[in-house]
């Protein structure tokens, strides 16, 4: 404690210098949390689990452009042949992708009539095999059959009669718990009914980053149309060789279409998500180009203090302080800087969230989290100031005798 009187007093010496770099490293403590925290929370929004057999699946579209084809006898004849190839678990007719990007919705509410509050959720029409093609799990109730699935021409307005819900949205639209969900109905367009008679655990929307991307219906349909999507599930290992043979054979099989984007669903959530992964790398970026100039912030303030001092470190030298007191000075003059920077930058930190909690809608910052960024700050700052210490402590005590 003796020593803090001359720390104190060769701070306001140069205390132009020390609060500049004590706002930097608030300005860095500040940013730096916040920065980990929205990091942190699009990491577990791309880490989050879409209930799919991703590594195992994959998808194709099939684009025809042949004049009176006949879809209905194509679509069982290409689901016939991918169904027998040795390796392919399950294949199926399906609307839209998970985690694509794209997709349909539908409005559903669990009474009817115009009054009801209705929720949007991501619809997928998919046959007897969807289920075992997507690799979800059936936690209620029972599958499609094959009697249920129905073809669906391009301008019909029929609605099907059965449907299978996730978890998620069996729980909202009921307000109970999911195993009651089967033998239940639910509403579309206000007074169209059908009969739920399943629930699988989890499965995502077309578009991660909806709110309601929980919330999916799977329907029993076949559809009609010149551009349809096919997909498929193989025994575990072996999706990256099936792949091609599985194009090629499709290719073959019909002259008057095309196949194309055939493409796993690992490379789907990669796609889907590039955009949270640049942010995240941006950010990343941000942080450690902020700690690299506060270090150097740090390092280029105390060498500026040990040159300005030399002769005043040689007289303590001479006077007969160790080399062990010169650094413990040093690393305690860095030790006060840095703490008021912290204090300012936990202020910075807690502005800073709230302003984006109601701008941008992110969570609120956990107190663990300032906690590190105040833990990390100081130590950068006494790791930072180190080599300057220890240069200050080889000064010799003959310095102080020289003009």
């Amino acid at each position: 404690m003796l020593e803090l009187g001359p720390i104190f007093r060769a701070l306001l010496r140069n205390k132009t210098g020390a609060l500049l770099i004590a706002c930097q490293i608030a300005l860095t403590l500040a940013v730096m949390v916040n920065a980990i925290f929205m990091i942190q929370d699009r990491n577990r929004l791309i880490q989050r689990a879409s209930g799919i057999d991703e590594a195992n699946t994959f998808h194709l579209e099939n684009i025809i452009f042949g004049q009176a084809y006949n879809q209905q006898q194509a679509l069982v004849r290409d689901l016939d042949l991918l169904r027998k190839t040795p390796g392919v678990v399950a294949a199926t007719q399906i609307n839209e992708i998970p985690l694509s990007g794209r997709g349909a919705w539908w409005a559903l509410a669990s009474m009817p009539g115009a009054d009801q509050n209705e929720i949007n959720a991501g619809a997928y029409m998919v046959d007897e095999q969807g289920l075992a093609a997507l690799g979800v799990e059936l936690i209620a109730g029972e599958n499609f059959t094959a009697a249920d699935i129905e073809w669906h021409p391009a301008n019909s307005t029929a609605l099907p009669v059965k449907a299978i819900l996730s978890r998620q949205l069996a729980e909202k639209l009921f307000d109970a718990p999911w195993q009651q969900a089967p033998g239940k109905t639910i509403y579309t367009e206000r007074t169209a009914a059908i009969r739920v008679v399943g629930v699988v655990d989890r499965l995502q929307s077309g578009w991660p980053s909806w709110a309601n991307t929980e919330y999916v219906v799977l329907l029993p349909r076949q559809l009609e149309g010149s551009h349809s999507r096919y997909f498929i599930r193989t025994e575990p290992g072996r999706r990256d060789e099936l792949m091609p043979q599985l194009e090629k054979m499709l290719a073959e099989a019909d002259q008057q279409r095309i196949i194309r984007e055939v493409t796993t669903m690992t490379q789907t959530r990669q796609d889907s998500y590039r955009k949270e992964s640049a942010t995240n790398q941006i950010l990343f970026s941000v942080i450690v180009v902020l700690i690299l100039i506060t270090g150097f912030g740090i390092v280029g303030l105390a060498m500026f203090s040990i040159n300005r001092r030399v002769r005043l470190i040689g007289t303590r030298r001479a006077l007969g302080a160790t080399r062990s007191q010169i650094i413990r000075h040093f690393m305690l003059e860095n030790l006060l800087i840095s703490g008021l920077g912290v204090v300012l930058g936990v202020i910075g930190a807690v502005v800073l969230n709230i302003w984006l909690v109601n701008t941008l809608n992110v969570g609120r910052l956990g107190l663990d989290l300032l906690v590190f960024g105040v833990l990390a700050l100081l130590f950068i700052g006494q790791l930072a100031v180190s080599y300057p210490a220890y240069l200050a402590a080889r000064i010799a005590p003959a310095t102080a005798t020289r003009g």
